[in-house]
């Protein structure tokens, strides 16, 4: 058992994802950081689709980005993926992005509750997400 769960991902910086000064745009890191979590997601061998299906949404409640050194076009990056803590009514993602070099460029979290689907009520960890996070870790 490990006491974290993380997960790389390797991506390439599309022209589409660059502002006018030709580095990643600031606004797209909270796409980068959607792919590294859905991805370790599906890593635990689930997807947002079936979490969705099983009548939970997980909306974004919390967003934290500091930006070390720029992303261009058409790096290819690593992003990495991060469980630290036992998630219950939310779950954070801890994020760090990597240049080709694998300096650190990017550090960052994401906070997601659980919402019942059909009430809109914040809920606990559906077990099918908790089981397969605790079958891997020591979370």
């Amino acid at each position: 058992m490990i006491n974290s769960l993380t997960v790389d991902v390797q991506h390439r910086i599309r022209y589409a994802d660059t502002d006018q000064m030709g580095v990643v745009y600031y606004g797209n890191y909270a796409v980068l950081y959607e792919i590294g979590r859905t991805e370790l997601i599906r890593s635990l061998g689930i997807s947002y689709a079936e979490i969705e299906e099983s009548g939970i949404l997980m909306p974004v409640i919390e967003l934290n980005s500091r930006y070390i050194r720029p992303l261009k076009y058409d790096e290819l990056i690593t992003i990495r993926t991060t469980v630290k803590k036992r998630p219950s009514a939310s779950i954070v993602f801890d994020h760090e992005i990597l240049n080709s070099t694998q300096e650190i460029c990017n550090r960052g979290w994401v906070k997601l509750g659980f919402v019942n689907k059909i009430t809109g009520k914040p809920t606990r960890i559906p077990a099918l997400i908790l089981d397969k996070i605790t079958a891997t870790t020591e979370l």
